[in-house]
């Protein structure tokens, strides 16, 4: 039976969840119809690619040691069908009807007796439009890695994978579990700048955090335990051409549209605009090409969202300006990389010290906001073509919003993910994104080329 300890992140992934604040991650991929595909062969292939994915087959199990740790197994009695299910959606507009059960999906916390994942196939749309539900504990994926491991569904990837055949591993040589002399220096050497690291996060933490809570009565409202998907679609051609005139970078421009959008969404609602801006934490993955795939990879930057800024373009500047610092200080540096100092924590403190960090995130940051990265080609399932993917970010304890973006098929996809009760309006800042970004394209207007 394969085994794999979890890494010290994903145990905090997994001792964070409560019933209330369920710790996974997902994506609402939507599909256009081909003939002759029925909703029961759609499931069927689901299923069958699903369980070809030996991630998936694996749950996660307590062990003695290191004491408080918890290992991957794989789980002998696997059965797909207790993760692969369909839901006929009323009649109605599709998407809404899909979104509406995506967000009440999304308030269930995963079984933890079982590999922590679910799919839903949602159809029932007159003109066979359909929809795929993925749910991933954020302890078996961070984003780049639910991207690679829920691509195992489409006919491209599931087509080469099928070409490569098996893998077959090189056998590693007996070797004793002792280090020798200059191993154990390195070991040494590394294990004491991580600590000085860790010691240079933790103060910056402490510098960062913030006893005075106020703020957006919704974005810093007490958890409900529900939740609310709101979805918008962007030009990423539009995008580009603010990046190209502006300078800086496609994130900078969809950073700047978020912080656009909470402010008319709070201006809309009557809110007083906040005296501090929210601050927004940005994962960024500390992947290398070619690296260990096990386990979350992930830093973070902490920015302040200018939303009491009036004027687009100077919104764009500060964001710009605030993330020039933190690529400068880098994502091992500063407050932001709260997530390395789990890296650094013995498995019995991330057990018993979980609730305390989570109700901490509230003192750090208001909302989450992450860019996902998605393949470029077009993708399909059953010859249904893919049409979009909304992907959907956890919210930690004491947080409303949280706001996922992904590219494809020359759209920008965002996600937005809110506490049902804090957020009961949460259509209303969706269609926000969508008109801050024809405002501040209206700003730069195409220059016809010379003749």
């Amino acid at each position: 039976m394969s085994t794999e300890l979890l890494a010290p992140l994903d145990l905090a992934f997994w001792h964070l969840e409560t019933d209330a604040h369920p710790m996974h991650l997902g994506a609402l991929a939507v599909f256009a119809p081909a003939p002759g595909i029925s909703p029961q062969h759609l499931l069927d292939l689901l299923g069958a690619r699903a369980a070809a994915i030996p991630r998936l087959r694996m749950r996660v199990r307590d062990v003695l040691l290191p004491v408080g740790g918890a290992a991957w197994f794989t789980d002998k009695d696997f059965d797909v069908h207790r993760h692969v299910r369909q839901v006929v959606l009323p009649e109605g507009d599709f998407m809404a009807e899909a979104t509406r059960l995506a967000g009440e999906l999304m308030e269930r916390p995963l079984g933890r007796g079982l590999p922590p994942w679910q799919m839903y196939l949602l159809h029932g749309a007159g003109d066979g439009t359909f929809a795929v539900l993925v749910k991933l504990h954020h302890a078996l994926a961070d984003g780049m890695r639910a991207v690679a491991i829920g691509a195992g569904i489409f006919d491209q990837i599931a087509a080469a994978g099928a070409g490569r055949g098996a893998v077959r591993r090189r056998p590693v040589p007996p070797r004793s579990w002792l280090p020798g002399p200059y191993e154990a220096a390195g070991m040494a050497l590394d294990r004491i700048g991580d600590v000085g690291r860790a010691l240079g996060v933790g103060a910056s933490v402490v510098r960062a955090s913030r006893l005075d809570l106020r703020g957006s009565t919704a974005l810093t409202a007490i958890s409900s335990g529900t939740r609310r998907l709101a979805v918008a679609e962007m030009d990423a051609e539009a995008v580009r051409r603010i990046r190209r005139a502006e300078g800086g970078t496609a994130n900078d421009v969809l950073l700047a549209v978020v912080a656009g959008a909470l402010r008319r969404w709070m201006l809309e609602r009557g809110e007083v605009l906040p005296g501090a801006d929210p601050r927004a934490l940005i994962p960024v993955s500390r992947r290398r090409p070619g690296g260990a795939a096990d386990g979350n990879r992930l830093s973070a930057y902490l920015l302040g969202l200018p939303v009491g800024e009036p004027d687009a373009r100077e919104r764009l500047r500060l964001v710009r300006a605030g993330m020039v610092r933190n690529k400068a200080a880098g994502p091992m540096r500063g407050a932001g990389a709260v997530a390395v100092l789990a890296d650094q924590l013995p498995a019995l403190a991330h057990r018993f010290g979980a609730p305390l960090a989570g109700n901490a995130a509230r003192m750090l940051f208001d909302i989450l906001v992450t860019s996902v990265p998605l393949p470029r080609s077009a993708l399909s399932l059953g010859g249904c073509p893919l049409r979009a993917v909304y992907p959907m970010a956890p919210l930690a304890r004491g947080q409303s919003l949280a706001v996922a973006l992904s590219t494809y098929g020359g759209r920008v996809q965002v996600g937005l993910v809110a506490d049902g009760k804090a957020l009961p309006d949460l259509d209303r800042l969706a269609s926000a994104v969508g008109d801050e970004l024809r405002d501040l394209r209206a700003l730069f207007p195409v220059v016809p080329a010379p003749a």
